[in-house]
């Protein structure tokens, strides 16, 4: 309980209310010895966004002002794997599925002449709360109540006043293996796992996204039609969608499949 949490970059997604109080309680712990970082990153196409107006820039606080896909194009493709270790992400309640979309935008440009689409996600995960969006992206939750703000989701739900006896991480394996069992061919999944990290700020690995995207490019390299479910979650919340490899065309000649 003593020992500082330990990171490199904190990448906070928006820097509007929620991307405030996260700056703010990293440089709370920061200060109180609970946590030691680099830098914290917070990325706002706003240049006049809260957190800078009521924070301000630090020698440990940058800002860029930039659209979320675009920094995360960046980034992300900019990362190695194993060289990003100790970078975390901070997500926004609010934010789109921002890591999915970079998910896909990798296996568009992996395999250019391949048909690659976001479908609905098939099966039931079995969770109270079960939407399905526009775009094909599910939102699921454990919880059919109004959560409270910035919950850490302890052991204990402080919604319900009892022990928490659901992970959404296990639910979402569990539906791929019951697709795999009927005969889909599914990989994964990829998870992207969000967890209270310190002084109430929810944080997921670069190093997760990175390895699913490393998942995408085993479910394809073989050229067959395959498919890989990628979430977003913490313990009781999830968004969750499926992305569909189509079958590799033949390449010209002279050029090899990536």
């Amino acid at each position: 309980m003593g020992d500082p949490v330990v990171m490199r970059d904190v990448i906070v997604v928006g820097g509007g209310c929620y991307g405030t109080f996260y700056a703010a309680q990293l440089a709370k712990a920061r200060q109180r010895g609970k946590a030691r970082f680099r830098r914290v990153v917070i990325v706002d196409r706003d240049p006049a966004c809260r957190a800078r107006t009521e924070l301000g820039e630090e020698d440990d606080r940058q800002f860029i002002v930039r659209d979320w896909s675009a920094f995360f194009r960046q980034f992300l493709g900019d990362a190695a794997p194993g060289g990003a270790a100790d970078d975390y992400i901070v997500p926004s309640p609010l934010m789109p599925h921002l890591m999915f979309e970079w998910v896909v935008a990798r296996a568009r440009e992996r395999w250019p002449s391949r048909p690659i689409e976001v479908a609905p996600v098939p099966g039931a995960p079995g969770t109270p709360y079960d939407r399905t969006g526009p775009d094909h992206t599910r939102y699921v939750s454990f919880a059919d109540w109004i959560c409270p703000t910035h919950c850490i989701e302890p052991a204990v739900c402080p919604a319900i006043g009892t022990a928490r006896t659901w992970e959404m991480p296990d639910a979402l394996r569990g539906l791929a293996e019951r697709l795999r069992a009927a005969g889909e061919p599914v990989y994964g999944p990829a998870l992207f796992v969000c967890r209270h990290h310190v002084f109430g700020v929810g944080t997921f690995a670069v190093e997760a996204v990175l390895e699913g995207d490393a998942l995408v490019a085993v479910a394809g390299e073989s050229g067959v039609p395959a498919a890989v479910l990628v979430a977003t979650v913490s313990s009781c919340h999830g968004a969750v969608n499926l992305l569909r490899l189509g079958a590799a065309r033949p390449e010209p000649a002279g050029r090899s499949i990536l």
